[in-house]
């Protein structure tokens, strides 16, 4: 029996009371950081880099320009077994922003001669030749379909970059993103939608030298489209690509990239028949005759 009991028991006989040692008194919480203010630099421009040599570490990046659902992530994984080509996961990176948060820093940056675009472009370049220096291979192709409407920026920041344009019939896309999830993506709003993608991916092709593959022509014909897309990026065919299956790619995640069964099974999957004439709705039409559908 320890002192401190036999004490106590006495106390609280005679008075009642126990003895218990006071608590600590915990420091105050420091008050929270203020916000980060996203505030851009005045006169902000969109440019190629002013120092090519030390402002980019990417050279000649390949970029997949497509609308959703257009078989887009089956091209990504053909490439990415290609044994010199780097596809990873759709990294959506031109949504990378950087934050400027007080004057000094704001003041700071236009001293040493960066719009806030420029600083935004050594940060996409630095992630991207960091995903690319990974994976041990000397060329990166990115696809994430957003970046049809960041094809100025992305032209922009890499002047050397490269482009495929992925095709597919319009009402085809239409009828895939609809199924994608027909609960949240009713089809009056796939039209819309999607069509927007499309509107964008024929801007960039209308300004953009590129190759243009056929969704319908690439899973008919694999190897063929393969092999013209290898002589675009000055590559040797690998009948690996065909066997895409056998590789590893990163995780089939909804948001960045096909996760359905059709995308798991690891072979080419022939593609649905094409739409009659009168089952493409009116707004589609132009696209179609544009895309020669």
């Amino acid at each position: 029996m320890s002192w401190r009991y036999r004490a106590n028991t006495t106390l609280e006989g005679l008075t009642g009371y126990t003895l218990t040692r006071r608590p600590r008194k915990q420091p105050p919480k420091p008050p929270p950081p203020p916000p980060l203010v996203l505030q851009r630099l005045p006169g902000d421009e969109v440019r190629p880099p002013v120092d090519p040599a030390h402002d980019r570490l990417l050279r000649e990046p390949v970029f997949l320009l497509s609308s959703v659902r257009s078989g887009s992530t089956l091209l990504r994984v053909m490439l990415n077994s290609h044994s010199r080509v780097h596809s990873p996961i759709e990294t959506h990176f031109r949504r990378v922003t950087v934050g400027l948060g007080t004057e000094p820093v704001r003041q700071a940056m236009e001293v040493l001669g960066h719009t806030h675009s420029d600083i935004e472009h050594i940060v996409w370049d630095r992630l991207l030749h960091r995903e690319l220096a990974r994976s041990g291979k000397p060329i990166l192709a990115e696809k994430t379909p957003s970046n049809v409407f960041a094809w100025r920026r992305i032209s922009a920041c890499w002047p050397d970059a490269r482009f495929v344009f992925l095709l597919r019939h319009p009402m085809s896309i239409v009828q895939s993103w609809h199924e994608a999830d027909p609960d949240r993506r009713p089809m009056e709003e796939a039209v819309p939608r999607t069509l927007s993608y499309m509107t964008y991916l024929e801007e960039a092709r209308t300004h953009l030298d590129g190759l243009t593959v056929r969704y319908e022509e690439l899973v008919a014909e694999p190897e063929r489209e393969l092999r013209r897309l290898c002589l675009f990026l000055g590559l040797e065919f690998e009948p690996a690509m065909l066997n895409y299956g056998q590789k590893e790619h990163g995780a089939f995640v909804k948001g960045i990239g096909d996760w359905r069964d059709k995308i798991r099974a690891g072979t080419v999957v022939q593609g649905r028949p094409l739409p009659t004439a009168d089952e493409v709705p009116a707004e589609l039409r132009e696209m179609c005759g544009l895309w020669g559908y």
